[in-house]
């Protein structure tokens, strides 16, 4: 992972969970980071703690809804690296509800936190990465990963509006994977399962008997750790993955290949 020593790379959702566990891998490897999240508080004391030399990670408080903050947190980063490399779309909502219940609908909410706002900032900054590169004979000029979740290929009522954004989601990473592919800029996607997330750690708050549920449908038989999933991410945006664009990797424990009915006993 050395070809990401140097790199200048934005992180969203980066206050917490797997986006927190991205973004210190990344400065691990040597990485310039740019934290960013909504959280200030908990944002700023993250960055504190992750940055070394005083140099290396930086972090920009921003609501990625207003496209105002979009822009500034583009700028922040310019003004802070010069370029960007790296952009890792890690802010998630998880919101539950009645699929029947139209007063509980959220399907604007995620469609905007997942979606909209994960769109604009890639169109954004893929646009940087192609004028930064001009000139150069770099085939891969930047990396663009998502962070997504199986939902988007699991039936799940009480997470439909969630499903759908994570669907659509995956279908933005590939359509802007051939969009970008002849620039240079590659586009992937990790979707998560049973992996230790902020929202899976509130669930298992409520209601403990889910860790055995999630374990029982898993053959790997355990729930994952953020840092195995900001791992398939760092492998995705280094020069390892030169040829692959537009693919959505399951860090799941194998879940997904499993059928319901066939799900292990022992």
């Amino acid at each position: 992972m050395s070809s990401l020593a140097g790199k200048s790379v934005i992180v969203t959702g980066a206050a917490s969970g797997v986006g927190l566990a991205i973004a210190r891998k990344f400065r691990d490897k040597g990485a310039q980071v740019m934290m960013a999240d909504i959280d200030d508080d908990r944002l700023a004391h993250e960055a504190k703690s992750l940055c070394k030399d005083g140099e290396q990670v930086r972090s920009f408080t921003c609501d990625l809804r207003e496209k105002l903050s979009i822009a500034n947190l583009m700028a922040t980063t310019i003004d802070s690296f010069d370029r960007v490399d790296v952009l890792v779309n890690a802010a998630r909502q998880v919101i539950s509800s009645d699929p029947l219940d139209p007063q509980g609908d959220v399907f604007d909410t995620l469609m905007q936190q997942n979606v909209k706002n994960s769109l604009r900032l890639s169109q954004l900054v893929a646009k940087k990465m192609i004028a930064q590169a001009e000139g150069s004979s770099d085939r891969n000029i930047g990396s663009i990963v998502n962070v997504t979740s199986i939902s988007a290929q699991r039936t799940l009522p009480e997470l439909l509006a969630y499903s759908v954004s994570c669907a659509a989601l995956d279908q933005m990473t590939r359509s802007l994977a051939v969009a970008l592919a002849p620039q240079g800029v590659r586009v992937n996607a990790i979707a998560l399962g049973g992996v230790m997330t902020g929202h899976l750690k509130e669930a298992l708050k409520e209601r403990e008997e889910l860790r055995q549920e999630l374990t029982a449908v898993t053959p790997l038989g355990r729930i994952g750790d953020a840092e195995e999933a900001a791992e398939a991410v760092l492998f995705l945006a280094s020069d390892k993955a030169s040829f692959i664009t537009g693919q959505i990797l399951a860090v799941d424990g194998g879940r997904t290949n499993l059928d319901p009915l066939d799900a292990p006993s022992g």
